[in-house]
């Protein structure tokens, strides 16, 4: 039996990016030869629309988790709750499921393991984890973004 290897939705293949699209990781078919890919979107998760307005973190996925910071999208909607929640049914799989390690979408406000948004909107990326990322590393989940994922194969 094949380990299971929970995946952004997007780089899975699925429709499911802020603007309707997806990102499917160029070795898809070696990971799927590997492992038993789980996808989830966070985002769609916790009740966004796909398409949607693109979000950022306010404050570090830390604070944002400790209740003293926000995510917004790009009109200035408070979009957090919906964050907190994709997130914790992520985790709610990952138990269920027994996944150790995750494939996730860097740069992205719930799956950004190395990196996120500035909450400027301006396409300036900081070092930094997005939501759901921040929740699977304190779960103990050994997180990759698709930069890493020679890391897995």
């Amino acid at each position: 039996m094949k380990e299971k290897l929970l995946i952004s939705g997007c780089l899975a293949g699925l429709s499911c990016r802020y603007d309707g699209g997806s990102l499917p990781h160029p070795s898809l078919d070696d990971l799927k030869m590997q492992y038993d890919l789980i996808p989830v979107c966070p985002e769609q998760a916790g009740g966004l629309s796909t398409p949607r307005i693109p979000n950022e973190l306010q404050a570090s996925a830390t604070e944002i988790l400790s209740g003293r910071g926000k995510v917004k999208n790009q009109a200035g909607e408070d979009c957090t709750q919906q964050f907190i929640r994709g997130a914790t049914e992520t985790v709610y799989i990952v138990r269920l499921l027994e996944i150790k390690i995750a494939l996730l979408k860097d740069g992205s406000p719930s799956c950004g393991k190395n990196r996120v948004y500035d909450g400027s909107f301006s396409g300036k990326s900081i070092t930094g984890r997005g939501i759901t990322a921040e929740m699977l590393h304190k779960e103990g989940v050994d997180i990759y973004s698709e930069d890493e994922m020679d890391q897995l194969l």
